[in-house]
């Protein structure tokens, strides 16, 4: 009986591990930051990341939702590769727009 019990409860809990599980950087900025705690909205940015940045790329943008210093320090580095980075953000963020609006 109690392993019916405890499978029950496991199967119960399923959905919610599994979403906290999936949630990768971007979703996790974003509901810990002060405009955040909206799951869809946050869950919406973080598909639009996995279409268009790496995933060292979506952990460096992460850290621009608590530092916002550091993303202006990326836009206007001279580095070749800060550069690149700066790209692909920019696609990010139209992606983001247009997939999550409205």
């Amino acid at each position: 009986m109690k392993s019916i019990v405890l499978m029950a409860a496991a199967v119960a809990l399923l959905p919610v591990m599994s979403s906290m599980a999936v949630a990768g950087p971007i979703e996790r900025a974003c509901m810990a930051s002060d405009r955040g705690g909206n799951r869809s909205l946050c869950g919406c940015i973080q598909q639009a990341a996995d279409m268009t940045l790496s995933g060292g790329d979506q952990r460096r943008a992460a850290k621009f939702f608590n530092n916002p210093d550091a993303a202006h320090s990326t836009w206007t580095s001279q580095s070749k590769s800060d550069d690149a980075f700066w790209d692909r953000y920019q696609s990010f963020g139209q992606t983001a727009e247009a997939y999550c609006a409205g």
